[in-house]
């Protein structure tokens, strides 16, 4: 093995064990050797997507598909950059075609088609969406994951009697996705079995608290800060209601919340302090406790400069829920 091929698997190496700042000074040194690489930009590219960095990594990925235009895995890493969380979704529809134009198995079709199914998603073309998902949706599938992430996408298009099946198969191979059995609770739930639910919901927490935190999260004095300026910034009929709450951030939703009935996924819930009243009298300000999720919300934001955005619409949408008030966040209707 020469030097650089060394270089690289090295560098990737670190890269799959989340050292990120390990992964860019390897590929660094990689670039030294050949500044020519696709390959090295490709590890840069990865490298600054697993430090928070998605516009650099974009725009290596892009380098590396200059010198290799037909380079799949840069296209792909690229293409689900531009769907999530930069939501570019016209920009990684034609990655998608491009890619799909080159795919030599059938894995690497249903991980393109998929991309391109949550980018069409993305611009609501809905039906297009499901035509475009049920080339890929006969198995059998060569990766596990592949029943899971076609299973997530009917449960979006709100197609839950082909949503179920897929999810069962995918934790029949593999018992350790925590987003199928997160998303069978999600169906479990919706057929009205609450006992099922919880099972789903507790398995998905369990396997949730397993996943390092990304290498970009914030610590305590940067997101407690933060959180203040989103309750700040929230709707004004809305933020009166938590603008005296106690505040809190965790990791996740406690067990014994989850088997109460709340989202082991759920970014922020309010809850009424003891010994209190959650009041809606727009005279008086509610008692209430705060809590916002760190690892829900590093889910859901996808990137560092998206996260303060991301609170901010997740306390305005369980603040509406709690008081019944107008909810002012834009949700995406499927059907």
């Amino acid at each position: 093995m020469d030097q650089l091929s060394a270089t690289l698997d090295r560098g990737w190496d670190l890269a799959q064990r989340g050292d990120a700042m390990g992964a860019v000074a390897c590929a660094r040194r990689a670039l030294e050797m050949d500044p020519g690489s696709p390959e090295v930009h490709n590890l840069l590219g990865y490298s600054a997507a697993l430090a928070g960095d998605t516009d650099e990594a974009v725009e290596h990925y892009r380098q590396a598909l200059a010198l290799d235009e037909s380079y799949f895995e840069a296209m792909l890493n690229c293409a689900e950059l531009l769907v999530h969380p930069l939501e570019e979704w016209d920009d990684a529809i034609t990655l998608c075609d491009q890619a799909l134009d080159i795919t030599e198995t059938k894995a690497e079709v249903v991980d393109c088609t998929l991309i391109k199914v949550d980018a069409l998603i993305g611009k609501r073309e809905i039906e297009l969406a499901r035509r475009t998902l049920a080339t890929v949706s006969d198995g059998p599938f060569e990766n596990a994951s592949h029943p899971l992430m076609i299973g997530r996408v009917y449960y979006e298009l709100g197609d839950f009697d082909v949503a179920r099946p897929l999810l069962e198969e995918a934790i029949r191979r593999d018992e350790h996705l925590a987003d199928a059995h997160y998303y069978l609770g999600v169906l479990r739930e919706e057929a009205g079995d609450a006992r099922g639910a919880v099972e789903s919901f507790l398995r998905a927490r369990a396997l949730d608290a397993q996943i390092a935190p990304p290498t970009w999260a914030p610590g305590p004095d940067v997101l407690g800060p933060m959180v203040q300026r989103a309750v700040a910034g929230i709707d004004a009929l809305l933020a009166r209601h938590v603008r005296q709450a106690e505040v809190f951030v965790v990791d996740l939703p406690g067990a014994e919340l989850v088997a109460d009935g709340v989202d082991p996924r759920s970014i922020a819930i309010v809850l009424e302090m003891p010994g209190s009243d959650l009041d809606t009298d727009l005279d008086r300000p509610a008692c209430a406790r705060l809590f916002v999720y760190q690892r829900n919300l590093e889910r859901a934001a996808g990137a560092p400069e998206r996260l303060e955005e991301e609170i901010r619409h997740a306390i305005e949408h369980e603040v509406a829920n709690v008081f019944g008030a107008a909810d002012p966040v834009d949700k995406l209707q499927l059907n």
